[in-house]
C-alpha cells in the first residue's frame, strides 16, 4: 500500500469481489489492513520502530477481520517518550476513514498485568500477533499471554463458561431462531472463540477440528450480510435473507436457513459437551471415578460418571445399543462418553426390517424419558445415528419453519414433542403409539407435497418396519392423518353444533384413537411455540374431547346454551346499548342492526383487545345480544371508554375505518416480521361442516381489525353471522363464521359464495398487517 491509500477504499474493493467470501475475504481484509497499519507506524515513528510495536488481538488477531468489525490493536512500547505522538499518528487515520477502534497503549508489563485481571483482555491476548515495529518486543507476549492463561484457568473457565450460559439466556439458539444473531446466540460465532480459547487451558478438548465447517458457514454468511447491508449487522433479518442466500448460490431462504441450523445445532453441541467435559476435566480424577466401571445392562456401563459401552459390547450386530444408552443416559443423567458416541458412529447398523422387539421396545423407552432424554437424542442425531435408525428422518433434519408460530426446526420440534407427549402417557391406554406418533407427525414436512398426505404414506412405512402390528400401524396412520383436526376443530368449528362432535367422531372411530389425538394435540402445541398452546384453546380442545367421548359412547348432546339467557334478557328490556365484561368475556346488548357484530368487533380492536370466539343471539323484539371471549390487553382496560366508544361508533359520532387504519400502521411500524411469507388471504365456504348455517373460513394475514373487516364484509353481503371463531397462529389468524342468508338459509348458491369470498377478500385488501 502506498501513503494515499485508503484501508476503506480497499474494503470496498474487496466487498466488490463476489468471489471472495468467509474466511478467504476475511484474511484478505487482514492482509490489507496489516499493510496499511505497518504504513501508518513507520510513518508516526519515521521508520525507528525500536522500541514500540503494533499488535493486533482478538478477531484481527486470527485474521477473522468481518467488513464491519473494528481494528482491536494494543501499541506495545518500552518506555518511548514519545509514544503518545506515535498512537496518536496511528489511531487518528484509523477513525478518519471511519473504522471502528479499538485500542490501547501498554508496556509487555501492563499487557501481562491485565491479562491477569480482565478476562476480555485475556482472551483477546491468546490470538494477539504482531503487525508491525519491534517484532523483538512484542513477538514473546503471546506466548506469555497463553501460559498465563493456563496457570489461571481455574480462575478465568468457570467464569468463560457463565459467560456462555449468559449469552444463551439473552439471544436464545441460533439454530432455532427467526432471525438468529450469528455472532452471540447459542451456536454462533463467539461460542466457538470461547472453545477455541478453553481447549488453550483444557487437554480434554484437543478434538475441535470438526467444528472448522460449521464455522466457515456462519463465516460465509456474516459476510454476506455485512456485504448486502453495509453495516456491521449480525443478526440475519428475514428481509435479508433471501438475498444473502443468492449470493451465496444457495436455492432459496430455506435451503440457507437449514444451512445456518444445521451450523448452530452443531456448535451448540460441541458447546454443551466441551463446557461438560471442561466441568469433569476441572473436578480431576477423585471427582470423576467412581470405584471403576459399573455394569448397567448388556453392552453398557457407567465409568467417570458417563455412559459408556462395556468392553465385550458389539454395535454392529445389537441395532438396540445406541437407543438403549440415550435411555440409560436418560434415566440416570448421565452424558454418553466420547468413546461411546465415537464407536456408535462408527460402527452402529441399521436395526434391520422390521425392527427387533428390543429395537423398537428401546426407542419408546427413551421417548418416554421426555426432557431428560433429549441431550441424549441430539446426540445420536449429531452423530448421524437417528437417520440410520430412520433414514427418512434426513429429510427434516435442520428443516426450517420461518415464521415466529413455530419455535423450531421441524426436526426439533418432533423430539420436543416427543418429549412433551412422555408427560401425558397416564391418559391414554398406548403410550408406545403416542411416544411414537408424535415422534412422527409431522414427518411429511421433509417430503413435497401437502405434509399430512405424505406423512401418512411416510408413517405407514416407518410404523411397518418398526414391527408395529398392522391395527397398531393403522392407528399411527391415523394420528398423523388426524393431528390436526381436533385443535382446528375447537378453534374453528362452533361445538354446539352437532355436525362438529358427529364429525370428530366418524374421523377417529374410538375412544382409544380420540385419547391419544387429544394427549398428540397437547404435546404438539407445545412444542410449537407459546403461542400455540394457551388456556383458551385446551379448555375448547378438553370440551370437544369430552363430547366426542359421549357421543362414541351413544349418549345424546346436552342442549346447547341459548342465547339470550334470562340474565340477557333483563338487560335487553331496557332497550338501551349495554356493555359488560370479566376477565374473559365481553357481553353487548343493544339494539339490533346490521354490521352489529363488525362495530364491536372494530371497537374492541382499537383497544388491542384480541377477541377468540363471539355468540350472537336476538330476543326477535329488535334486541340483540353478542358474547365476545376475549384475551385483555396487558394493560387495564378502561371499559367505560370503550363503551362510549361503541356508543360513538353506532351513533355515527366516531368513524371506525380511519381510527383502525391509523393504529394498524402505527403497530405495524413497531413489530418485527413475524414470517418469511406473507399469508395470502383466501376464503371458503363449507356447506358440510353444519346442519343449519354455512361456515365462512378466512385466512389472512394477522392486523388490527382483522375481524372488524371481515364482519362488515359478511354484513355489507345481508348475512347473518350466529358465531365466529377466531383463531391466531402467529403470523395469521383463520377465522370461521356460522352465516345464514337474509331467509335463515345456507349460501347454496355458488354465485353468492363466490360473491361474499370476493367481498372479504376487498375488505381486507390494502389492509396494513403485521405479518
Amino acid at each position: 500500500m502506498t501513503e494515499s491509500t485508503s484501508l476503506r477504499r480497499v474494503r470496498d474493493q474487496l466487498l466488490a469481489r463476489t468471489d471472495l467470501q468467509g474466511s478467504a475475504w476475511c484474511e484478505a481484509y487482514s492482509a490489507a489492513a496489516d499493510a496499511w497499519l505497518a504504513e501508518l507506524l513507520d510513518r508516526a515513528t519515521g521508520g525507528k520502530v525500536d522500541g514500540v510495536g503494533l499488535m493486533a488481538v482478538g478477531g484481527y488477531g486470527r485474521g477473522q477481520l468481518w467488513p464491519g468489525s473494528d481494528l482491536d490493536l494494543v501499541l506495545v512500547h518500552r518506555g518511548r517518550r514519545d509514544v503518545a505522538s506515535v498512537a496518536q499518528a496511528v489511531w487518528y487515520p484509523v477513525w478518519d476513514e471511519r473504522v471502528r477502534l479499538d485500542h490501547s497503549v501498554r508496556t509487555p508489563r501492563e499487557v501481562m498485568a491485565v491479562a491477569d485481571t480482565d478476562l476480555r483482555a485475556a482472551l483477546g491476548l491468546l490470538d494477539a500477533r504482531v503487525v508491525a515495529g519491534d517484532t523483538e518486543l512484542v513477538a514473546d507476549l503471546p506466548a506469555k499471554a497463553a501460559a498465563l492463561w493456563r496457570a489461571r484457568a481455574g480462575r478465568w473457565l468457570p467464569a468463560l463458561a457463565a459467560s456462555v450460559e449468559e449469552r444463551r439466556a439473552s439471544h436464545g439458539d441460533l439454530a432455532f431462531l427467526l432471525e438468529p444473531d450469528l455472532k452471540e446466540a447459542h451456536g454462533g460465532l463467539r461460542d466457538a472463540h470461547a472453545l477455541r480459547a478453553a481447549a488453550q487451558a483444557a487437554p480434554v478438548l484437543s478434538d475441535l477440528a470438526y467444528l472448522r465447517g460449521p464455522l466457515e458457514t456462519l463465516g460465509r454468511v456474516r459476510v454476506e450480510l455485512h456485504r448486502r447491508t453495509g453495516k456491521a449487522l449480525d443478526r440475519l433479518l428475514l428481509q435479508e435473507q433471501d438475498q444473502v442466500a443468492v449470493a451465496l448460490g444457495l436455492e432459496d431462504a430455506d435451503a440457507l436457513m437449514a444451512e445456518v441450523a444445521a451450523a448452530g445445532r452443531c456448535l451448540a453441541w460441541a458447546s454443551d459437551d466441551a463446557w461438560r467435559r471442561v466441568a469433569s476435566w476441572q473436578e480431576g480424577p477423585r471427582g470423576r471415578r467412581a470405584g471403576g466401571d459399573r455394569p448397567l445392562e448388556a453392552g453398557l456401563v457407567t465409568r467417570d460418571k458417563e455412559v459408556t459401552l462395556a468392553t465385550d459390547a458389539d454395535p454392529a450386530s445389537d441395532a438396540s445399543l445406541a437407543l438403549r444408552a440415550a435411555a440409560v443416559g436418560a434415566e440416570l443423567g448421565l452424558p454418553l462418553s466420547r468413546q461411546c458416541l465415537s464407536r456408535l458412529a462408527a460402527e452402529a447398523s441399521p436395526p434391520g426390517d422390521p425392527w427387533s422387539p428390543e429395537t423398537r421396545r428401546a426407542l419408546v423407552r427413551v421417548l418416554g424419558t421426555g426432557q431428560a432424554g433429549m441431550a441424549g437424542l441430539e446426540t445420536l442425531d449429531q452423530q448421524g445415528i437417528l437417520v440410520r435408525l430412520v433414514p427418512e428422518w434426513q429429510q427434516v433434519r435442520n428443516r426450517p419453519q420461518r415464521n415466529a408460530y413455530h419455535r423450531f426446526t421441524v426436526d426439533r420440534h418432533l423430539l420436543e414433542a416427543a418429549a412433551n407427549a412422555a408427560v401425558l402417557t397416564d391418559n391414554v391406554s398406548r403410550p408406545d403409539l403416542l411416544l411414537v406418533g408424535a415422534l412422527l407427525h409431522d414427518i411429511g414436512k421433509g417430503f413435497p407435497g401437502d405434509h399430512t398426505d405424505t406423512g401418512v404414506v411416510v408413517m405407514g412405512e416407518v410404523a411397518t418396519r418398526m414391527g408395529f402390528a398392522p391395527l397398531d400401524v393403522q392407528i399411527l396412520v391415523t394420528m398423523v392423518r388426524h393431528h390436526l383436526l381436533l385443535p382446528d376443530a375447537a378453534t374453528r368449528r362452533d361445538l354446539d353444533d352437532p355436525a362438529t362432535v358427529e364429525a370428530v367422531a366418524a374421523a377417529v372411530g374410538d375412544e382409544t384413537t380420540l385419547d391419544l389425538l387429544a394427549a398428540l394435540t397437547e404435546a404438539d402445541s407445545l412444542a410449537t411455540g407459546p403461542a400455540a398452546w394457551g388456556s383458551w384453546k385446551a379448555g375448547l380442545v378438553s370440551d370437544l374431547v369430552a363430547r366426542t367421548r359421549r357421543h362414541l359412547a351413544g349418549h345424546q348432546p346436552d342442549p346447547a346454551t341459548a342465547l339470550p339467557d334470562e340474565n340477557h334478557l333483563r338487560l335487553m328490556a331496557s332497550g338501551q346499548l349495554h356493555l359488560s365484561a370479566s376477565q374473559s368475556s365481553v357481553t353487548v346488548t343493544a339494539p339490533d342492526r346490521p354490521g352489529l357484530l363488525a362495530c364491536v368487533a372494530g371497537v374492541l380492536a382499537l383497544h388491542r383487545i384480541d377477541v377468540h370466539s363471539a355468540q350472537v343471539g336476538s330476543d326477535g323484539t329488535g334486541m340483540a345480544v353478542e358474547v365476545f371471549e376475549v384475551e385483555a390487553a396487558e394493560d387495564a382496560t378502561d371499559w367505560a371508554r370503550v363503551e362510549r366508544d361503541l356508543a360513538g361508533v353506532l351513533d355515527g359520532l366516531l368513524s371506525l375505518g380511519p381510527r383502525l387504519a391509523e393504529r394498524a400502521r402505527a403497530y405495524a411500524g413497531a413489530r418485527r416480521p413475524r414470517a418469511a411469507r406473507t399469508t395470502v388471504a383466501q376464503v371458503t365456504v363449507d356447506n358440510g361442516a353444519s346442519t343449519t348455517a354455512s361456515v365462512v373460513e378466512v385466512r389472512a394475514p394477522d392486523g388490527v381489525g382483522v375481524l372488524y373487516r371481515i364482519a362488515q364484509a359478511l354484513a355489507d353481503c345481508q348475512l347473518d353471522v350466529s358465531s365466529a371463531k377466531v383463531a391466531t397462529l402467529g403470523h395469521e389468524v383463520v377465522d370461521s363464521f356460522y352465516v345464514r342468508d337474509q331467509t335463515g338459509a345456507k349460501l347454496i348458491d355458488s354465485v353468492g359464495a363466490r360473491g361474499v369470498e370476493a367481498a372479504i377478500l376487498t375488505g381486507l385488501a390494502g389492509e396494513p398487517v403485521l405479518a
